[in-house]
């Protein structure tokens, strides 16, 4: 099983936009088949080191992770409301 966990910093965490983001993210749960978990969190703390949202998804297999990566709903419904709503992310995966 492989893990992949994304942490996204909003450019303007409102309300507003961290409740339309993570809608957005949610909004893959039975429209990708390949997600085994999904999981999305709002942090609490909003220290400075703090990022907004916490996504956490698992998969079968490296290659089921890169499938999803290009998945037209992933591709072209939710990557470009990160990119839009996101000033920074980050990434780690694992297996386990």
């Amino acid at each position: 099983m492989i893990t992949h966990i994304v942490l996204f910093k909003l450019a303007e965490p409102t309300m507003e936009h961290i409740e339309a983001t993570k809608n957005k993210l949610l909004s893959m749960d039975g429209k990708i088949d390949l997600l085994r978990h999904l999981e999305v969190g709002v942090d609490v703390v909003r220290s400075e080191r703090s990022y907004d949202i916490a996504l956490t998804t698992r998969f079968d297999s490296l290659q089921d992770l890169q499938a999803y990566q290009v998945h037209p709903y992933h591709a072209g419904e939710v990557v470009p409301h990160m990119k839009a709503f996101c000033s920074a992310i980050v990434a780690v995966d694992y297996e386990n």
